[in-house]
């Protein structure tokens, strides 16, 4: 039986990859940064380890705690939406310190067993504003284009240790909490840039096609049990759309 580790359950994405490993029989260790253990179902295939993948010592406690890991989701994430000349570059490295260092910390901590080992996936889910252009999430867009650059090169070294390494790319997800786990977007639009960000928050409401919560967690799904050598997965039928244009 395969154990799954699970960063950033507590919500939207990664609490729905996490019922979906489990539904497929699976070991599951379903990370947040604040342990809750009546989101998801009970079962003895499930553990709830806190998790802050800022902070090295968290990292180190919850894989001393898990046992061995096979497949590793980086999901955990914080978004930042707003006009980037008014985005405080404390802010930025805020960012930063979740979207793209602490995937990069998750999964050098893994990286040793996986490679004595031999087998193991690393699935970095980053997001469709890598596939297009998008007005308002510069600082966001940054943070998870860094992590498509950094999973794509890490595939080729990782390649002779038969340890896959996955990228998961997943749509607009109006159901999920992203609006909400960054600072007021409202505090990062000056007077000058209001009018502008009406029209795009505007755009946001009237999307042509969206992302669901479980469009992701069967993508990644997909993707951790890949063998096909398949570097890229889009998730949701926005995404796809967006990675197919861009194969034109």
């Amino acid at each position: 039986m395969k154990n799954v580790l699970i960063t950033g359950c507590s919500s939207g994405y990664g609490l729905e990859i996490a019922r979906h490993f489990l539904a497929q029989g699976w070991n599951v260790i379903a990370t947040m940064r604040t342990p809750r253990e009546d989101l998801l179902p009970r079962s003895e295939r499930l553990r709830v380890l806190a998790l802050d993948v800022t902070r090295a010592d968290s990292i180190a406690a919850a894989l001393a705690a898990c046992g061995p890991v096979d497949v590793l989701v980086n999901n955990a994430g914080v978004g930042a939406l707003g006009a980037f000349e008014a985005t405080p570059m404390a802010l930025a490295r805020q960012v930063f310190e979740t979207n793209t260092f602490g995937v990069m910390a998750m999964t050098q901590a893994v990286l040793p067993q996986m490679r004595a080992r031999r087998s193991g996936v690393i699935v970095n889910v980053t997001s469709s504003v890598t596939l297009a252009p998008m007005p308002l999430v510069a600082v966001y867009t940054a943070s998870k284009t860094a992590i498509q650059g950094f999973t794509a090169s890490l595939a080729h070294e990782l390649a002779d240790f038969d340890v896959k390494v996955k990228l998961v790319e997943p749509g607009y997800g109006p159901t999920t909490r992203f609006a909400n786990n960054g600072p007021n977007p409202a505090t990062l639009i000056p007077e000058a840039y209001a009018p502008f960000a009406e029209r795009v928050f505007a755009a946001f409401t009237r999307p042509a096609a969206v992302t669901t919560e479980a469009d992701v967690a069967e993508v990644v799904f997909r993707a951790a049990t890949d063998t096909s050598g398949q570097l890229r997965f889009p998730a949701g039928p926005d995404a796809v759309a967006l990675a197919a244009a861009n194969l034109r």
